[in-house]
């Protein structure tokens, strides 16, 4: 090896270092690879995958649960979580097309729908900051009180027969793009800008990262985690009027599952269980990658039991790198 090899040789090396950890921090990068390439080979795959038609169908699916992600992700964020948000959205759900039924003006339902999910929220909030009550117990609880609230309410039956109008938003196309889609992204986009550049967002990481320091450098953690629950359940509310607006009846078994889907796009996206890290942009691109492994999954016949193992193995991978990562960091 000539002297010019071997002084270029340790420069190299750091270099590919540097590449390589950019993509571990900066997981929204990953997250973009990874997704360009299952693209790239499901289009090879099969050629139905880059039909804006299938696009539209995983874009529309995925909404709700991108919306529930941002509440999830900030509420990560700050050390917490919940269980809690695919009940209340079948809560919100059913109990919207249900006042709508008794000719209460769409408005006033949806304000009703959105009310009460953030009084789940702010329950939740009371339970794990007044209570002590550990945020998987108190989220585990309220989603077994909601989801049943909603079962008897409909008695287990969907609530149908809405009002034509209500299906504007979750039907409806502005410019071929669906109205469901356009609303979500600009949802994300603001709550992007928000958590970046507003002082009560910022909060969220310190409490997270040390909630003793917080509480020291004048933070009101028990304000702002109770707040933090409400908007989660006011987002999963949101997300639960939006699906019964786009299938047109209120479902009390919705949003099944939807906890374990959100956890792992938040976690792929960069967040932590245990606080203070994580974007919205990165728990969005986290519900996109989730969404299109669901849909590759589909399109090569797939079973649904089996896209069930794969998400929970996925969730399990992504904790454990994560885990992982930071012990290294440490």
């Amino acid at each position: 090896m000539t002297m010019t090899a071997q002084a270029n040789l340790p420069m190299k090396r750091p270099l590919l270092r540097r590449v390589l950890q950019a993509f571990v921090d900066i997981r929204e990068l990953t997250l973009i690879v990874l997704i360009a390439a299952i693209i790239i080979v499901m289009s090879n795959v099969n050629p139905y995958f880059l039909s804006f038609s299938n696009f539209r169908a995983v874009a529309v699916g995925m909404a709700p649960t991108a919306i529930i992600v941002i509440g999830m992700a900030i509420l990560l964020a700050s050390g917490g979580f919940d269980l809690s948000v695919g009940s209340v959205m079948a809560l919100s759900s059913t109990v919207v097309a249900m006042l709508l039924l008794t000719g209460m003006p769409i408005p006033l339902a949806v304000v009703c729908g959105l009310v009460l999910g953030g009084i789940v929220g702010v329950v939740n909030g009371l339970l794990v900051t007044g209570l002590g009550i550990n945020p998987l117990i108190a989220t585990l609880g309220t989603m077994s009180i909601a989801r049943g609230i909603a079962l008897v309410l409909t008695e287990g039956f969907s609530v149908s027969s809405l009002p034509a109008s209500f299906a504007w938003i979750g039907k409806a196309d502005i410019g071929g793009f669906p109205v469901i889609v356009l609303f979500t992204i600009l949802l994300v986009v603001l709550f992007d800008l928000a958590v970046r550049h507003t002082r009560f967002f910022r909060q969220v990481y310190f409490i997270g990262a040390n909630e003793k320091a917080a509480m020291l450098s004048g933070i009101h953690v028990t304000r702002v985690r109770i707040i933090l629950y409400a908007l989660t359940g006011i987002l999963a509310a949101l997300a639960g009027v939006l699906l019964a607006s786009r299938l047109m009846s209120g479902t009390p078994t919705a949003g099944n599952g939807i906890e374990l889907q959100v956890l792992a796009a938040a976690v792929i996206g960069g967040a932590s269980l245990r606080g203070g890290e994580g974007t919205i942009l990165g728990a969005f691109l986290g519900v996109v990658f989730v969404a299109l492994i669901n849909n590759t999954m589909t399109m090569l016949a797939v079973s649904i039991y089996w896209q069930m193992i794969v998400i929970g193995g996925v969730l399990v991978t992504a904790v454990a790198l994560d885990m992982l990562i930071r012990s290294k960091r440490g």
